[in-house]
């Protein structure tokens, strides 16, 4: 166990064959966005090092590497700390969010076929059965895989590859809402598989923007609560 409070079992397997410091970076980067490395928390290299079975060289190049990406403070002195996002990056990340997420629910709707629609409703199956088992972990995973599929049936590669630069900081911003969200996400979700099954441009676009609004109002309500 961390000193830091890395939960028991947290530690992804690093994944083989590839650069170690490319294996060490999405191990920690993994461990960020799930929040099983919490915003604020004290990132000691020597024991994630231990943890992930590495030497301390590969470690450091990760922290580095995520201190640029914004992931990670590097601070003098002190040592490296999981970034905490603002209320105002949140609001700028979500925001753009909500512009992508409805420009692929409009394509979606034009484009997709039975068998996207089928795509869809299984993973509204399987979050709702996440949600009654009360499986955060689950929910959120499942809520990224609904929304990449809207961006997959949405089929503009450009827009897919904008989406996928602020998919993981959104999973980051969607886990400590997801249980308040809870089912009346999947119920959202459902009303956007009716419309995209309709081929229903307008309403699609409509009913993702206030999907995603919602989220973005959760996540700044989340201290007020």
């Amino acid at each position: 166990m961390l000193s830091t409070g890395l939960p028991q079992g947290a530690v992804p397997k690093l994944e083989r064959p590839g650069p170690l410091r490319d294996r060490v970076y999405e191990a920690l980067l993994e461990l960020i966005t799930t929040r099983a490395l919490q915003p604020g928390q004290h990132l000691v290299e020597s024991e994630l090092a231990g943890h992930l079975g590495v030497s301390r060289q590969p470690v450091r190049e990760a922290l580095q590497r995520l201190d640029t990406e914004g992931w990670v403070d590097l601070r003098p002195a002190q040592g490296a700390f999981v970034h905490e996002p603002t209320e105002e990056e949140a609001d700028q990340l979500l925001t753009v969010r909500t512009l992508l997420e409805a420009e692929a629910a409009r394509l979606a709707a034009s484009n997709a076929d039975g068998a996207g629609v089928a795509a869809l409703e299984e993973i509204l199956a399987e979050g709702l059965e996440a949600v009654d088992a009360d499986d955060v972990d689950a929910a959120v995973a499942l809520n990224a895989r609904f929304h990449a599929k809207i961006m997959e049936l949405a089929g503009n590669a450009v827009l897919a590859e904008l989406a996928a630069r602020v998919d993981r900081r959104v999973r980051w911003y969607y886990t400590p809402v997801a249980r308040q969200r809870g089912g009346q996400s999947w119920v959202e979700h459902r009303e956007l598989i009716a419309a995209v099954a309709a081929h229903d441009e307008q309403l699609a676009t409509r009913l993702m923007r206030e999907h995603t609004e919602h989220t973005r109002r959760s996540y700044h309500a989340r201290t007020k609560s």
